[in-house]
């Protein structure tokens, strides 16, 4: 049982890692998206400056943090009786599938860092912000299902944390349009 709750705790610390990696990385691809409005020089020095920290974030940090998450997490799933009890359980399906969720999340994010590494800025710093909001989704799903267990409730804490982000976003429209007001 004292290797079960190494093992965990390893899980539990890539996986704070790995979120807090996702976090980041989209935190700068806003920046980048919002440097490529920006006037010469400026614009090349912050892109090169954002495309540099996304490059060491991105492989340092959230890929190994990813890869020794999952390792740990299929290693008690596996190979503890702990694990073997719990993919029996419908709330651990739920869980799974949420983490499926996480990792084509993390290869969308993948997807774009490759085009801001080639200065191909696709989307907006608005669309970024709200992408962003995706890794909290998961992550707000994923916690509820494993500490209260269960299959359903889990719906009651995403369902808030789903209101809460509308409301932020409202938030930041009205904000933007004031200061936009202001500025004119």
């Amino acid at each position: 049982m004292e290797l079960y709750n190494y093992i965990k705790s390893l899980h539990l610390i890539f996986v704070i890692t790995w979120f807090a990696g996702l976090f980041y990385i989209v935190r700068l691809f806003v920046y980048h998206a919002e440097a490529k409005q920006k006037s010469q020089p400026e614009q090349d020095i912050l892109i090169k400056q954002y495309q540099l920290m996304q490059y060491r974030l991105w492989f340092i940090i959230t890929w190994p943090s990813a890869v020794l998450a999952s390792i740990f997490a299929f290693w008690m799933l596996f190979f503890t009786e702990v694990g073997k009890v719990w993919l029996t359980q419908p709330w651990m399906h739920v869980k799974l599938a949420f983490v499926f969720l996480l990792y084509l999340y993390h290869l969308k994010c993948h997807q774009i860092f490759k085009q801001l590494q080639n200065n191909d800025v696709k989307h907006s710093s608005g669309f970024f912000r709200l992408w962003n909001e995706g890794a909290t989704i998961i992550l707000f799903a994923v916690v509820f299902l494993v500490i209260l267990k269960n299959a359903i409730n889990w719906i009651f804490g995403v369902v808030g944390i789903i209101a809460f982000s509308v409301l932020l976003m409202l938030g930041y429209k009205l904000y933007k349009q004031i200061r936009e007001k202001n500025n004119s």
